[in-house]
């Protein structure tokens, strides 16, 4: 399996000296991942539930740490935040008509998987539900976004004071869009359940026989409206460090007001057999064996919901090995270290791999090898929740990360199975294909061949994917990412490998379920610490930086044209000076890509001159921000990516919300701001050009 990487190759920004170096480098890492290693690793994280802010979650902020320091880490750090917490007291719901039934709102036990059995396991609730106590009807909802709405208001049924039955998730929107949705129609309280036709037996096995979810798993999750102002809902926009100044909880704009409960299809299937009213449409009928209705007055339930929100600390641990060369350029890999309950594969399957990654590559500094730039190590804590260790980390270092920070590699779930993902800003996405190319993969194929394979399908295509679309370079919100890109302009890549995963955020996603149904002998796991780390390597040893703005501007160029068929922007505002701008950008891109491959090429680039090229790279991501954020969400501030509410993708997010409400001054705004930012940039390119062609 070694001729992944055995033949002598070109890597962008690196000369042949250093090529060669790089490579044998990079071999010596990937070397010495061990499966074996990690599923030790695995099995003490998900020995023991470790929600954000319980004790056995900060008991592993500390063992991270010591791990760390035990592998030869340097500056090990252990950050404290005190946030708004949420924990469930006491939930219960009870169909009181047309016959009792008393909700379990738990999951059964399994012989054949003792860890189902622990008592420390929470049942089902949402973080962030508003507390309280109703009898009401109940109505269902379908996916509970707005356009179900509007069908059931077609049909004359008010939810205005009613409890709203929704499915995760057909079509997908993330629970807190959902609770939003319910809220600001007057809801009482969102019930939110697991259909087996999304993720049961509908697809196939069920847990402890197959890979989904049986009929007793609950999708925890928090509600919060991180998609307005992620991080501690109480500190907006700066850090959470003790003593920090608070606002109230009711003018926090993140904080639900509504009550939230996820439930099991079996909790969920004897409110949807009594339900009265109109046949649902066919696209609203689920799995199970009973025709989906409206519902609105027959079946009435009791809810109750106890939370206790109260401020406990999260944990963020932080460790280092310091750049011989460029110690102040920083290199950053992260996971999330909160679990709603196990979270074999999310998020343990990603620690697991880093903590692999840290151990490997202390053995390397234990030789004498040290990468030319800083890498930064972080488990995050509370992502859960609000996306809030990471959040609460940036917003404090802000100046400095933005003056420091190359990029930000984040992995949450590992491994679900053997399927890769990734995502990439526009500039990096070239780089994430060159590296796929290098490793060699379970199967006996490269990452890339596997890539190809596996990106084709999922974009159900009839040919290849070209390599300018493999990587997926329209990226949302929903991880530890969204700081660094967002709020930051920092450029990010995400890595995962996906495969048939019905038990998210459930009890069953342990130990068992990893071993028996993601990634049995842990060899993805492995291949995951090796694309990290190899990848963290190219960033933190280059000659010059490895960023592709000819790449990024192909990307900004695509938004655009999608922009425009989607909302007929030309028709309302000129797009010829963007289209312009862009044209321009993409040009400078090209002939800097250019300028670099030479200037590298031949070995003649002297330190100090690199050092000052990679400083105004560096600068290119951040040009996107504008101070203000986007209208309505001023703590998004990048102009080229945003999340929806839905935490789905949004590209030109100024933009294109001012083009979706019709508003076509903002949106003449918006694309002013655009055009600025890149006639900044392009200017930024070419004068790094003038630099580099100077310096021949």
């Amino acid at each position: 399996m070694g001729s992944a990487s055995d033949a002598p190759r070109r890597l962008t920004g690196f000369s042949t000296d250093s090529a060669a170096k790089e490579t044998a480098l990079e071999n010596q890492f990937r070397a010495l991942a061990s499966p074996d290693q990690i599923s030790k690793f695995h099995r003490y994280l998900t020995s023991e539930p470790h929600p954000a802010g319980s004790p056995r979650n900060n008991e592993l902020a500390q063992w991270v740490a010591q791990q760390w320091r035990d592998q030869g880490l340097e500056d090990v750090t252990i950050h404290q935040y005190d946030v708004l917490h949420s924990s469930p007291r006491q939930i219960s719901l009870e169909m009181v008509k047309p016959k009792r039934y008393v909700a379990t709102l738990r999951e059964d036990p399994y012989d054949v998987d003792p860890d189902t059995k622990n008592p420390k396991a929470d049942g089902a609730y949402l973080g962030y539900s508003a507390s309280g106590e109703i009898t009401a009807p109940v109505v269902y909802a379908h996916s509970g976004n707005p356009e179900d709405y509007d069908y059931l208001r077609q049909h004359g049924i008010d939810v205005r004071g009613k409890i709203v039955l929704v499915r995760y998730s057909n079509p997908y929107s993330y629970r807190g869009f959902k609770a939003l949705t319910a809220e600001r129609l007057g809801a009482a309280a969102i019930l939110i359940y697991s259909d087996p036709q999304e993720d049961g037996y509908k697809k196939g096995p069920v847990y402890p026989n197959g890979p989904w979810g049986p009929e007793s798993h609950i999708q925890r999750g928090a509600i919060t409206y991180d998609f307005i102002q992620p991080g501690d809902p109480l500190t907006p926009g700066y850090a959470a460090i003790p003593g920090a100044k608070r606002i109230r909880p009711e003018d926090a704009v993140s904080l639900p007001k509504i009550m939230g409960v996820p439930l099991s299809w079996r909790d969920a299937k004897p409110l949807l057999e009594k339900m009265d009213g109109p046949q649902a449409p066919d696209s609203w009928q689920g799995g199970l064996p009973l025709k989906y209705r409206l519902g609105g007055k027959r079946v009435v339930v009791h809810l109750k919901v106890d939370m206790d929100n109260s401020t406990r600390p999260y944990y963020v641990t932080e460790a280092r090995i310091r750049g011989s060369e460029s110690p102040d350029q920083w290199v950053i890999l992260g996971n999330h270290r909160d679990a709603w309950v196990y979270g074999a594969v999310d998020p343990s399957s990603g620690t697991a791999a880093m903590l692999e990654l840290t151990r490997n590559l202390g053995q390397l500094l234990q030789q004498g090898i040290r990468p030319k730039r800083t890498l930064v190590f972080c488990s995050w804590d509370g992502e859960e929740y609000a996306l809030t260790g990471s959040t609460e980390w940036g917003e404090q270092y802000a100046d400095e990360l933005k003056q420091k920070t190359v990029a930000y590699l984040n992995v949450d779930e590992a491994t679900s199975g053997s399927n890769f993902q990734g995502d990439a800003v526009g500039s990096l996405a070239p780089l994430l294909v060159e590296v796929s190319r290098t490793l060699p993969a379970p199967s006996g194929k490269t990452l890339y061949d596997e890539w190809k394979i596996s990106r084709q399908t999922e974009l159900g295509e009839d040919q290849p994917v070209p390599d300018g679309r493999l990587a997926n370079t329209r990226i949302g919100s929903g991880s530890d990412h969204t700081v660094f890109l967002n709020f930051l302009g920092i450029p990010t890549v995400g890595l995962t490998f996906v495969g048939p995963y019905g038990v998210y955020h459930s009890l069953y996603d342990d130990y068992f379920w990893m071993n028996h149904f993601g990634d049995p002998g842990y060899r993805y796991h492995a291949l995951m610490t090796q694309l990290w780390g190899v990848l963290a390597l190219r960033f933190a040893n280059a000659d010059v930086l490895p960023f592709d703005f000819e790449s990024y501007g192909e990307n900004i160029r695509q938004f655009a044209v999608d922009l425009n068929l989607a909302n007929r922007v030309a028709g309302h505002i000129d797009l010829a000076g963007l289209q312009r701008q862009i044209a321009d950008f993409q040009s400078a891109g090209r002939e800097l890509n250019q300028s670099i491959a030479i200037a590298v090429a031949n070995g003649k680039l002297d330190p100090p001159t690199a050092a000052q090229i990679n400083a105004q790279l560096m600068q290119v991501e951040r040009n996107w921000c504008n101070p203000n954020g986007i209208p309505g969400r001023p703590w998004f501030k990048h102009s080229l990516y945003a999340a929806r509410y839905t935490y789905a993708h949004l590209e030109l997010p100024g933009l294109t919300e001012a083009a979706e409400a019709g508003d076509w001054k903002r949106a003449n705004e918006q694309e002013k701001i655009l055009e600025t930012q890149l006639e900044k940039n392009t200017a930024l390119l070419k004068q790094i050009n003038q630099e580099l062609t100077s310096a021949r």
